[in-house]
């Protein structure tokens, strides 16, 4: 959809960079879904809102904390003895 929106092109490695990237891919449609809605162009616009929410997805899941800690279902997983009834 737009240049920066292009799921074919590499995730840069670092943390940073990609949340750069995705903020840059968000912003991009963001402008391209303003000009959609001026030239009255529903299927692309359809498409536009698509991607937003993919891209959204991505910085919603790129923004969480990495993990640190015990991993449900390990030894090590604080479930308690007896179920709180």
């Amino acid at each position: 959809m737009t240049r920066a929106s292009d799921c074919a092109r590499p995730m840069p490695d670092s943390l940073a960079a990609r949340q750069d990237e995705i903020a840059r891919a968000v912003r991009s449609l963001a402008d391209e879904r303003r000009r959609l809605e001026r030239l009255g162009l529903e299927r692309p616009l359809a498409r536009c809102h698509h991607e937003t929410r993919y891209w959204g997805f991505l910085a919603a899941m790129f923004a969480l904390p990495s993990r640190s800690g015990p991993v449900a279902g390990h030894q090590e997983f604080p479930w308690p003895v007896d179920p709180v009834r």
